[in-house]
This record gives C-alpha cells, sequence and structure tokens, in this order.
C-alpha cells in the first residue's frame, strides 16, 4: 500500500460527528455532523486538492512575482506558481505539522517556519482542532521566535458543502460592503464597492455564481464574529464563522475539486492579497510576541 500523500490523518469523534485533518498542511480534510459532509471529501491516494483546507502561513494568496519591499528591504520568494508567476499560500501549504496533543475530539498540531530565501524570519506556529456537537472550532497561534520583528498574514483554504444535496443548489450569502478587482494574474489591482455580480448580501444560487475574489466591510455580530452562511434547499444553513484579526473572506467557485462537479472555497484571511507589498493589515510580531487567532464552521439544522 502506498503512502497517504496529505500524510497522517487525525480522526477527531464526538456524539454528533467527526472529523478528519491532514498533517500535511494541518488541513481540514473532512467534516461530518450527523449524516451530512460539511467538507467535500477526495480520494484517499490523492494529495490535496486546490488546497483544500490548508494553513496559509505566512501569508494567504499571492504574492506578485513573489518580490516583496517592506521597511527598506527587498525579498524575492520562490515562485510556487509558475502559471501567473506568483508566490501563493504561504510556506506550509505542503509542510508536514508535528502532533503536539491529541484526544478523542481535538488535537493540537504544530510546524516552523524557518528562515528562508525571501523570508528570512522566524516563526513557531500551532493549530488546534477541537469538534463540536454542530461543527469545528480551529484555533492558530503563531510565535516569532526570531530575533528581528517578522511580517505575518494567516489565511486558512476551507471547502464547504452539504453531501446530501447539489452545491449547485446551495446558496450563498455574505454582507461586505467592497470586493478586490483582479487582474489576470489573479492579483487585486482595485478595491471596489459592490455590484451586481458580488453583491451576496441577499443569498444566491452557487451554480449562479463564478467567484474567485476577496470580500471586504464584513459587519461583525454581537459576539464579534464575521460570517458568511451557505444554505441549504431544506432550510438547514452552515455557517463559516471567524474572530478578531480576521477582516477578509474570500470565496472561489470551482469546477476542478476531484469527485465534484462544483465546489465552493470560503476562505479566512487577516489580511488580502499581496500584502507583503500593499502592508494593509500585515501584522509585525516582536522577538516572542505571539499571536491568537480563531475560526470556525457551524451547521444549523
Amino acid at each position: 500500500m502506498s503512502a497517504d500523500p496529505t500524510g497522517h490523518r487525525f480522526t477527531l469523534r464526538s456524539e454528533r460527528g467527526s472529523a478528519e485533518i491532514a498533517q500535511v498542511g494541518a488541513a481540514l480534510r473532512a467534516l461530518r455532523v450527523g449524516d451530512v459532509d460539511l467538507v467535500p471529501r477526495y480520494a484517499d491516494d490523492l494529495p490535496t486538492p486546490a488546497a483544500s483546507g490548508v494553513v496559509l502561513v505566512p501569508w494567504p494568496n499571492r504574492i506578485r512575482d513573489g518580490l516583496w519591499t517592506q521597511r527598506g528591504q527587498t525579498y524575492q520568494l520562490a515562485i510556487s506558481e509558475p502559471k501567473f508567476g506568483n508566490a501563493s499560500h504561504g510556506l506550509l501549504r505542503f509542510t508536514p505539522y508535528r502532533p503536539v496533543a491529541t484526544s478523542a475530539d481535538a488535537v493540537t498540531l504544530a510546524a516552523a517556519v524557518v528562515p528562508q530565501t525571501g523570508y528570512p524570519f522566524h516563526l513557531e506556529t500551532r493549530v488546534i482542532y477541537t469538534l463540536t456537537d454542530a461543527g469545528i472550532t480551529v484555533e492558530h497561534e503563531i510565535v516569532n521566535v526570531g530575533a528581528a520583528a517578522a511580517p505575518v498574514a494567516v489565511g486558512i483554504h476551507p471547502y464547504l458543502c452539504f453531501s446530501d444535496a447539489a452545491t449547485a443548489d446551495l446558496r450563498l450569502e455574505l454582507d461586505a460592503a467592497s470586493w478586490f478587482r483582479l487582474d489576470e494574474r489573479n492579483l487585486p489591482i482595485a478595491e471596489e464597492p459592490l455590484d451586481e455580480e458580488h453583491d451576496l448580501r441577499v443569498p444566491r444560487r452557487v451554480g449562479d455564481l463564478a467567484l474567485d475574489a476577496a470580500f471586504t466591510g464584513i459587519p461583525r455580530g454581537a459576539d464579534g464574529l464575521i460570517r458568511a452562511i451557505l444554505h441549504a434547499p431544506d432550510g438547514r444553513r452552515v455557517e463559516l464563522w471567524a474572530g478578531e484579526g480576521f477582516e477578509y473572506l474570500q470565496l472561489f467557485t470551482t469546477d476542478r475539486y476531484p469527485g465534484h462537479d462544483l465546489a465552493l472555497a470560503i476562505e479566512p484571511m487577516t489580511a488580502p492579497a499581496d500584502a507583503l507589498n500593499s502592508g494593509r493589515d500585515l501584522r509585525w510580531l516582536e522577538h516572542g510576541e505571539a499571536w491568537h487567532l480563531r475560526w470556525g464552521i457551524t451547521l444549523h439544522a
């Protein structure tokens, strides 16, 4: 039997559900509540498709030409998206995380971002997945263990679904004030008010959408969370929520997710694409400073 290309799988269980966390990329590989999968499954012998569920650190999305400048210094990252000539999805996407703590319903995984070409900073990261009765809660800790202040942004790339309903027939809802227009290399060129194509304040059918854009200006609820909601035809809804520090949600639809006609990613991000250049919402961690973040997925039946 060949090895699992996503590494060891950590299986979490509760009375109502289960989850699978892949070692590679600390990815949310599966999430089930009752008899319904809320994350689309893929074959056991495949590497993680389309960044499904992976943690994106120390930047989410893309850096133009892999080249960035901050505080008077310019750095060149490896080009990890040759098609468009960008550095994409951070430095831990293909890293096997190490387990720190495990229990029946939770796992803590850790990985280091070590100083390297294009990013001469040293971070220790942890991801804690905790299964709940209605979904999953995810916590992140990023600590700067290097001597110099380090620029950091964080993203996660989960896909959501209802396994007993066609994704095309689900309706997507997001209250946001603006979105980022992209160029032909999938890099932001302008932040714009919502237009008809990107207005999701009234839920819209996923099959009628073609999305690959970040949204911001998302109001926080009384609980301090931003959220996007996916509605099933029978009235059930699943929400992706994110706490303080997350100011952006990237929405992405694709027909290239193996085994599925259509897949939808809802990606919480602390900064937009190319933040290592723009500096927008880039977090500078001083030596020894820790950053804590929290997000999750919740089913409302």
